[in-house]
């Protein structure tokens, strides 16, 4: 656990969910503070709760953005049926030279690519996989730097071109000459439902990693070609309801996947810069992530 994190044990469980509400655009700001007064005790006010519980980047980072080890590029992707361009962040281990690497397509929150997915880029790198994290939030100027403004700006994006923005990026990214032609996605919370999307549109994507996120319609599960993980919080109604109708339908058709849910567990545990950061269920879910991708990716 990072030490300047307080564990979401300390938060009663209404508040966690006020949280998730607030993040997934349900609540704004002031609805937040409002709901939350209830739950300020000595010395912590509404505003330190929303602060205690918001991202502390520095905290989480686990690889450094100037790590020698690795070659991180800034490259702008074209997507003509999307938004027209979608940049993005390349890393691949400095050490491969112009080996042909398995690549990995990593899609972040609601909130555009933030520092937390970038370091998830790196890690993924230092793992030997060649990582590209493109930002929804491309057409708007990219991630702003401020939690509310991105969530602002996510809410006005037109899903259906950001959708085609992510098929162009995993077309491109299959397509370098440095990559060994297999391609994996992991993707968190939005980024989740965004990996189970491009499990029914890519035939030729060969691993999916969706950590909890939202499911296709249980119709879209015949399309599933792709393996794949899928990485679940336990309190996470949200997201956890449509998963039984989505599994049959995953099961009917003879999808090959494998889903755990981790007990006790917040939506977005595997995040380690905000207190619902759970670092015993993050760590076997990021095991299991890596070992599932280097065996499909290979």
């Amino acid at each position: 656990m990072p030490p300047d994190l307080l564990p979401h044990e300390k938060f009663d469980q209404e508040l966690l969910t006020l949280f998730d509400a607030y993040v997934h655009g349900d609540v704004d700001r002031r609805g937040f503070l409002d709901k939350a007064r209830r739950f300020a005790k000595a010395g912590m006010t509404a505003a330190g709760l929303l602060a205690a519980l918001s991202p502390d980047f520095a905290a989480g980072q686990q690889v450094k953005p100037d790590d020698a080890r690795l070659k991180i590029e800034w490259i702008n992707v074209p997507s003509p049926a999307g938004n027209g361009t979608i940049r993005g962040y390349l890393v691949r281990p400095a050490s491969a030279g112009t080996s042909k690497l398995p690549a990995v397509l990593v899609i972040h929150e609601n909130r555009g690519l933030n520092p937390h997915i970038e370091d998830i880029a790196r890690r993924l790198a230092l793992d030997g996989f060649m990582a590209f994290a493109p930002d929804a939030l491309t057409t708007s100027g990219g991630y702003p730097g401020d939690e509310d403004k991105a969530r602002d700006a996510f809410g006005k994006l037109d899903q259906t071109k950001t959708r085609e923005d992510f098929l162009a990026a995993a077309g491109w990214l299959r397509g370098r000459p440095d990559g060994n032609g297999k391609m994996g996605a992991v993707g968190f919370c939005w980024g989740g439902g965004m990996v189970h999307f491009l499990s029914t549109r890519l035939p030729d994507l060969n691993a999916g990693v969706p950590f909890y996120g939202n499911t296709p319609a249980p119709s879209e599960a015949a399309k599933v070609k792709a393996p794949l993980l899928v990485q679940q919080a336990a309190i996470d109604e949200r997201i956890n309801a449509a998963w039984p109708e989505y599994e049959a339908a995953l099961k009917a058709v003879g999808a090959k996947y494998t889903a755990y849910r981790y007990p006790d567990t917040q939506h977005g545990f595997n995040n380690d810069t905000t207190p619902r950061y759970d670092p015993g269920a993050a760590k076997l879910a990021w095991e299991r992530t890596v070992a599932f991708l280097k065996a499909n990716l290979a």
